[in-house]
């Protein structure tokens, strides 16, 4: 029996590392996709299918579809489709680096590294503004229910959909902020954690609310801090059952629904956008009999 892959529920790890991958023109992905699915468990290294990759199989994920763009007043949310994502799980930075290398040899030449970006916990699960991150994380059953694809079509039970982003903060702005502002920007006080009550309705939490949709839209966050010699932001990552959730959140964020922006864009904005469909794992190997 398929399962989930066994890294979507596990926590956070200290250290990560994003692998962006494009097909090649002209190459056949079967063969390295196949070593890939061989090699992987889907614990340390947890994979995901772009729609580009699928549709290269000659082959349909019924849920999979590109990420939509958005735009508002100041700010933009852009779609940056790619074929293959690998979140690499680990303690030693050394060894995603040859993990990284490893995965590379094996998908070449069928696959090009377009993207990496190192990731990293700071302090409790902290966003690098200090705030708490993922605080109303559905756990345990819920966790799995919400990103758990259970359906009885052959190769996806267990399976999972993924939404990815990259943020880049100014966080010279942020720490500009008075504390107050800083606190209603965000919707929580930095102090305790506690929401606010009479946070505005552009503060992030309440355009995030998840029990406030109807129906009710939960995802599974797993979003790391992320850092160069130059920029520094959040990866964010959120697993579902579908895209329906999250997309229900970020036209809120956006103001679609009632023309409020989230007041998280005034200081941060996305620079990628990206879906992809997590296979299940059976018998300790990624199960891509779905693409068959």
């Amino acid at each position: 029996m398929s399962s989930i892959q066994p890294g979507i529920l596990g926590p956070v790890p200290r250290l990560a590392r994003y692998l962006i991958f494009n097909l090649s023109p002209g190459e056949d992905p079967r063969e390295n996709l196949h070593g890939l699915s061989e090699a992987t468990d889907g614990d340390q290294t947890v994979v995901g299918l772009g729609q580009s990759l699928v549709l290269a199989l000659n082959s349909q994920i019924e849920g999979l579809r590109l990420f939509p763009c958005h735009a508002g007043p100041g700010f933009e949310v852009p779609s940056t489709p790619a074929s293959l994502w690998c979140w690499l799980k680990g303690e030693d930075r050394g060894e995603l680096l040859h993990r990284t290398r490893a995965i590379e040899e094996m998908l070449s030449p069928a696959f090009i590294l377009e993207n990496v970006v190192d990731a990293f916990q700071y302090g409790p699960s902290l966003d690098l503004t200090g705030y708490e991150d993922g605080t109303e994380n559905p756990k345990g059953e819920q966790a799995e229910a919400v990103a758990t694809l259970h359906t009885d079509k052959p190769g996806l039970e267990g399976s999972s959909f993924v939404a990815v982003q990259q943020w880049i903060h100014d966080l010279d702005h942020f720490e500009s902020m008075p504390q107050n502002e800083q606190d209603t920007t965000i919707g929580r006080r930095k102090s305790d954690n506690e929401e606010m009550d009479d946070a505005p309705e552009s503060a992030h939490v309440k355009r995030t609310a998840q029990e406030s949709f109807s129906p009710e839209a939960f995802i599974l966050r797993r979003s790391m801090p992320w850092a160069d010699e130059q920029w520094a932001g959040l990866v964010f990552v959120a697993f579902g059952k579908s895209f329906d959730a999250y997309e229900a959140l970020l036209k809120r964020m956006v103001g679609e629904e009632d023309g409020i922006p989230d007041a998280l864009f005034r200081f941060t904005r996305p620079v990628t956008g990206s879906y992809f469909w997590c296979p299940p794992v059976t018998d300790g190997r990624l199960n891509l009999s779905a693409l068959e």
